[in-house]
């Protein structure tokens, strides 16, 4: 259920996507409020279970994480316990950054960062090992054209 926000709220959810680390009165400054009404919606937010956690974004190049692949999964399992064990092995494997459950002929969709396609090896023989899959496309990404952590407010 979607919580009801105003325009304050929004401005400052803007200030936090944008950049998270900025001091409570650059937020405030930036929306047109003072710190201590600036500080009890975020608050309000926080417990409300619209702001998750605060975080840094780190840049994966820089760190060494210079492969993207896109894993397309198709499975003849669909039984809850085939699914435990799947959702299971992906939280447990640090390389997958994201996994979708889809509609259609694909049944997931993992994006997996690693160091290089050798390491996207390692990860892939490490997954099949644990869980049963049908089928397995791993795409390689050449250019990250867009990537946002932001919600159009």
């Amino acid at each position: 259920m979607a919580v009801r926000l105003d325009d304050l709220d929004r401005k400052i959810l803007v200030q936090l996507q944008e950049d998270g680390g900025q001091s409570l009165d650059d937020i405030a400054k930036n929306v047109g409020s003072s710190k201590t009404p600036v500080w009890n919606r975020i608050r309000k937010m926080r417990e409300a279970g619209v702001i998750r956690q605060q975080t840094y974004l780190l840049d994966p190049e820089s760190l060494g994480f210079e492969a993207c692949f896109f894993v397309l999964i198709r499975t003849s399992e669909h039984d809850a316990g085939w699914q435990a064990a799947f959702l299971r092995a992906l939280k447990a494997r640090p390389e997958v950054q994201e996994a979708h459950r889809l509609a259609g002929d694909i049944d997931y969709i993992l994006k997996v960062r690693v160091a290089n396609a050798r390491a996207y090896d390692v990860f892939y023989q490490a997954l099949i090992s644990e869980v049963k899959v049908h089928n397995v496309t791993a795409l390689l990404s050449m250019e990250e054209i867009k990537s946002t952590t932001m919600l159009p407010l």
